[in-house]
C-alpha cells in the first residue's frame, strides 16, 4: 500500500543528535587496556579492525565539535597504535597478523585471532585509512602527537602489499594460515578504491604491475531506470571509500570514458535505490521513494521459531547479507543509516527519506542509535515480541544491538557533508594523492 503521509525532512539540530549519538558508540565498545574497539555492541563480540579504522577517523570529527578533549583523542589513538605496533605478526593461527596485514577479528582482550577469521586486506586499508585520518589532524609538536604520527608511519610502511597480489597484479581478498590464499580476488566494482590507492601508495612496497587496471576492466556499466551507473547492488559500496577519500570531479580511466565520476555515480546508485523502491516487485511492506536502503547488513532469519509462525512458505529471510539492488537479494529487509549515509551524494532526498523512514519507523533508533536494520513486512501488525536478535512492534521488525561499521560511516559521512573535514584532511595525505594518481585518477582538486 502507497503510503499518503507527508514527508519529514530532518533538520540540523536532529542531524547532529544523530551524528553524535552514533560517535558515543566508539566511547561504550572499547577495551580500555588495548584500545581496541569491538565489531557489534552484542555480548562477546570481537574487535573488528576496521571498525578501529573507523574510530580512528572519527575521535577527530569528536575533538573539532567539542565532543571530547584533544588530549583523550591522542591517547586513544595512542593505545590502539601502539598495539598494533607490538602484535604478533608472526602469522601463526593464534597471531594478529602478517606482512604488516591484520586479521579481520580479534580476541578484544589479547588481539588474538577470532573466529578463524582471514587475514583481511580490505579491512587493514580501513584500518590504515583510519590511522592516516589521525595523523593529518593530529599534528602538534607535542611528544606525543609526534609519536602518533611515527605510529601510523610504521604501521603503513610495513604492509607487503606486493605479497597479496595474484599472477593479475590484481590484490587478493584475504590468506589464512591454514589454507594460504583466498581463491577469491577483489574483482568488480566494490568498496576497494581505498584499498588500491592505499596499495598504490605505499613508499615501502607498492603494488606491481597494472593491478589496479586489471581491476577496473572487471566492471559492469549498466543502464537502471534510466540511469547509467557502473553497477554495485549494495549500497555500502558506494559510500566506504568516500568516507575518506574526495572522488568529487576528479577522474580514473574508467570513469573519463565514461564521461562520469565515482562520486557522481554513488548520487545515481540512491537513483536507483529510489527507483527500485518505488517499483517494489516483491510487493515488500513500507517501500517507496522515500523508503529505502538495501545494502550489507544483519537481518531476520527464518530459524527464529516466532517468525516462521508468521512467515509465507515462500518469503526467504537471508539473515546477515549484502542486499542490493536491483538483483537483490532482498528480503524487504533496509538500513535507515545506509541511507543518511548517503548524505553528501544527495542531501535534499536524503534527508526528506531519513526524516519520513524515522518517523514511521521510530524504533530503527535504539539509545539514539541506528539499528543496523529493519523488516516493515515481516510485523506491521503483530503484538510487540523479543527475540535472540530482533524485536517487532512500531510496525516492523527491527535488529537489536549496534554494529560500528554503520555507526562509524554514519559520523564520517555526515562530517563530509557538513564541513568535508576527512576530505579535506585526506587531501593533504601525500599517500592519498600519490596512490589516485598512480591509479590513473587526473583532474579536479589533483590538478
Amino acid at each position: 500500500m502507497e503510503n499518503t503521509e507527508p514527508a519529514r525532512v530532518l533538520d540540523e539540530q536532529r542531524l547532529d543528535r544523530l551524528q553524535h549519538d552514533a560517535f558515543s558508540y566508539f566511547l561504550q565498545a572499547v577495551n580500555p587496556v588495548t584500545g581496541l574497539v569491538a565489531d557489534t555492541t552484542r555480548e562477546n563480540s570481537p574487535c573488528s579492525i576496521a571498525v578501529v579504522g573507523f574510530a580512528l577517523s572519527v575521535y577527530p570529527v569528536a575533538v573539532a565539535r567539542s565532543w571530547m578533549s584533544r588530549a583523550d583523542a591522542v591517547e586513544r589513538c595512542l593505545k590502539v597504535l601502539r598495539f598494533f605496533r607490538d602484535s604478533d605478526q608472526s602469522g601463526a593461527p593464534d597471531a594478529t597478523g602478517y606482512n604488516g596485514f591484520y586479521y579481520h577479528f580479534l580476541s578484544m582482550d589479547t588481539g588474538a585471532r577470532v573466529w578463524r577469521s582471514e587475514l583481511s586486506m580490505v579491512d587493514t586499508a580501513l584500518l590504515i585509512a583510519g590511522a592516516l585520518t589521525a595523523a593529518r589532524y593530529f599534528t602538534a609538536s607535542t611528544a606525543a602527537e609526534i609519536e602518533l604520527r611515527e605510529l601510523v608511519e610504521l604501521l603503513y610502511r610495513r604492509i607487503d602489499w606486493r605479497w597479496a597480489q595474484d599472477e593479475r597484479g590484481v590484490i587478493r581478498q584475504g590468506w589464512k594460515p591454514e589454507c594460504g590464499f583466498l581463491h577469491y580476488v577483489w574483482q568488480g566494482y566494490n568498496e576497494a578504491i581505498v584499498l588500491y590507492v592505499l596499495a598504490l601508495g605505499s613508499p615501502t612496497h607498492p603494488l606491481d604491475g597494472n593491478g589496479y587496471e586489471a581491476w577496473t576492466v572487471t566492471y559492469q556499466w549498466e543502464n537502471m531506470y534510466g540511469y547509467d551507473v557502473l553497477y554495485a547492488g549494495p549500497l555500502f559500496i558506494h559510500q566506504f571509500s568516500h568516507a575518506w577519500v574526495d572522488l568529487r570531479g576528479i577522474q580514473d580511466r574508467f570513469m573519463r570514458e565514461k564521461h562520469s565520476d565515482y562520486f557522481e555515480n554513488s548520487r545515481r546508485a540512491i537513483m536507483v535505490q529510489r527507483g527500485y523502491a518505488e517499483r517494489n516487485p516483491n510487493e515488500f511492506a513500507g517501500y517507496d521513494d522515500c523508503c529505502w536502503g538495501l545494502t550489507a547488513c544483519d537481518g531476520p532469519d527464518r530459524g527464529m521459531p516466532e517468525l516462521a509462525q508468521i512467515l509465507d512458505p515462500r518469503h526467504h529471510l537471508f539473515g546477515y547479507a549484502a542486499r542490493g539492488v536491483p538483483f537483490g537479494p532482498d528480503d524487504g529487509t533496509l538500513s535507515g543509516w545506509a541511507v543518511l549515509a548517503s548524505l553528501p551524494f544527495a542531501p535534499e532526498i536524503v534527508l526528506r527519506s531519513a526524516g519520513t523512514m524515522l518517523d514511521r519507523y521510530p524504533g530503527m533508533l535504539s539509545g539514539g542509535r541506528y539499528t543496523t536494520s529493519f523488516n516493515p513486512t515481516l510485523a506491521p501488525d503483530a503484538p510487540r515480541a523479543n527475540y535472540d536478535t530482533g524485536r517487532r512492534g512500531s510496525g516492523a521488525w527491527y535488529s537489536t544491538g549496534h554494529f560500528g561499521l554503520d555507526q562509524g560511516i554514519l559520523v564520517m559521512m555526515i562530517e563530509n557533508h557538513r564541513t568535508g573535514l576527512i576530505w579535506q584532511l585526506m587531501r593533504g595525505c601525500p599517500y592519498i594523492v600519490a596512490g589516485l594518481r598512480r591509479a590513473g585518477f587526473r583532474g579536479g582538486w589533483l590538478s
